[in-house]
C-alpha cells in the first residue's frame, strides 16, 4: 500500500458474506447469518438448502457502519438473520427495486450511480453500483436487479475493491472492468444452476474467472459465495482443479480467505 493509504482488511464470513475494514469504516457485503438446515424458495421452481452456518454471529460482527446488499430477493444473499440487521446499520446501499421492497433509510443504485461514505473524520469511501447479469440473456424479469459495488479511497494504489455480486461473465461486467481498473476483486463464484433450467447457470464458473482476470488483470481475486448452500455447483476443489490449468499470471492472482478469520489486503 501507499504511504498514507488506510490497510484494508477482509473477513470472509461464509456465502457472500464479507466484513471490509478500511480507514475505521466496518462495511458488511449480502448478510447471511441463518442456522443451516433450512430449505429456501427463490421462486420459480428454485429453491436451495442452507447446509452451512456462518463463521461468526451477528453479536462477534459487532457495528457496522454500512452494508452493501447486492439483491435482497433471494435468501442466500440475504436470509432472515441478515435481514434484520439491515434496521441498525446507517447506511444500506442495494438495487433500485430493493431499496422499494425494503423498510428505513435505504439508498438504491442502478449500475453506474454511487454513493460516498463519508463523515468527515475518515477517509471517504465511494461505492459505485456495478452491473450483474444474474442469469441467461434475458432473464432480468425472472431474477431480478442485482448489482455488484466497487469501493475507492484515498490512496489506493492498484485499482478499486470490486465486490462482483452474483452474476454471469458478461459484456456490461466487462466493459466496467475497462473503464474502472479493478485492484482486489472479492469474486462470487459457485457456478450456480437448478434443475429445472438444466443446464444454465446463474453464477460465473471457475472458466468465466479465468476469461474475467484474463481481460482485466487484478492484483489478487478472492472467491466466495461457492460454499454453504445446495445450488452451488463449483465449490473450492472445482475451482482448484481448473485453476492449477490457467495460465500462471492467472493462476497466481487467487487468493483463498480463511473463513472466519481477518486477513490483512496489500490494496
Amino acid at each position: 500500500m501507499t504511504d498514507g493509504a488506510p490497510p484494508l482488511q477482509l473477513t470472509h464470513i461464509g456465502g457472500p458474506t464479507v466484513l471490509i475494514e478500511v480507514g475505521g469504516w466496518r462495511i458488511l457485503t449480502d448478510p447471511t447469518f441463518d442456522a443451516p438446515g433450512r430449505r429456501y424458495k427463490f421462486g420459480w421452481g428454485t429453491a436451495s438448502t442452507k447446509v452451512g452456518a456462518p463463521a461468526m454471529s451477528v453479536a462477534e460482527v459487532g457495528a457496522v457502519d454500512a452494508i452493501l446488499l447486492t439483491h435482497d430477493h433471494h435468501a442466500d444473499n440475504l436470509d432472515d438473520s441478515g435481514r434484520a440487521l439491515l434496521a441498525g446499520a446507517p447506511t444500506v446501499v442495494t438495487t433500485r427495486a430493493g431499496a422499494g421492497r425494503l423498510d428505513g433509510e435505504v439508498r438504491g443504485l442502478a449500475p453506474g450511480e454511487a454513493v460516498t461514505l463519508s463523515d468527515g473524520v475518515r477517509p471517504p469511501v465511494v461505492v459505485t453500483a456495478t452491473p450483474c447479469r444474474h442469469g441467461p440473456p434475458l432473464f432480468r424479469p425472472i431474477v431480478g436487479e442485482v448489482i455488484g459495488f466497487a469501493l475507492t479511497w484515498p490512496g489506493q494504489q492498484h485499482g478499486a475493491l470490486w465486490i462482483s455480486g452474483d452474476t454471469v461473465l458478461h459484456r456490461g461486467g466487462l466493459d466496467f472492468g475497462d473503464r474502472v481498473p479493478v485492484g482486489v476483486v472479492v469474486l462470487h463464484l459457485g457456478g450456480v444452476r437448478f434443475p429445472v433450467t438444466g443446464p444454465l447457470r446463474y453464477t460465473m464458473t471457475a472458466n468465466d474467472a479465468v476469461r474475467l482476470c484474463q481481460r482485466l488483470r487484478p492484483e489478487v481475486v478472492f472467491p466466495v459465495h461457492y460454499e454453504g448452500w445446495s445450488h452451488f455447483v463449483e465449490g473450492r476443489a472445482a475451482i482448484e482443479r481448473r485453476l492449477a490449468d490457467a495460465p500462471a499470471e492467472v493462476r497466481n492472482v487467487f487468493r483463498w480467505l480463511p473463513i472466519g478469520t481477518p486477513t490483512v489486503i496489500e490494496a
